[in-house]
């Protein structure tokens, strides 16, 4: 049970920073947030970016925060210096709220990595 209060808590703390920053303080979805990681693991800063390449920044991200699931691994960067990853195993299939479970999880994961939480 703590690690579900851990987790609800982590997950607030996320939303709320990160709504503050970049959503003048309205919140974001959890589909903003892997934007927004995406954005960060592209490295490129802030830009326009077209409806194609957001879709792909949300992969990156997605990709990046399964990676120590052992979904995807890295493989290379493209000549535009977007990072492609390769998939090691197929995602299980897995029911809406499961999904939404883990994908919360990674991205705490991801946040405490780089001492977010600090």
């Amino acid at each position: 049970m703590t690690k579900e209060i851990n987790l609800k808590e982590k997950w607030d703390f996320v939303i709320t920073q990160l709504s503050q920053q970049f959503a003048d303080g309205d919140d974001l979805n959890i589909d903003g947030v892997i934007y927004l990681i995406g954005v960060q693991e592209l490295g490129q800063g802030h830009r326009k970016f077209k409806k194609d390449e957001k879709v792909n920044l949300m992969h990156i991200a997605i990709c990046k925060l399964l990676e120590p699931y052992g979904y995807y691994e890295f493989d290379f960067f493209d000549n535009d210096g977007w990072p492609h990853y390769k998939t090691l195993t197929e995602l299980p299939n897995l029911k809406p709220g499961e999904q939404s479970v883990l994908m919360k999880e990674a991205i705490i994961n991801y946040f405490e990595l780089i001492n977010f939480f600090n």
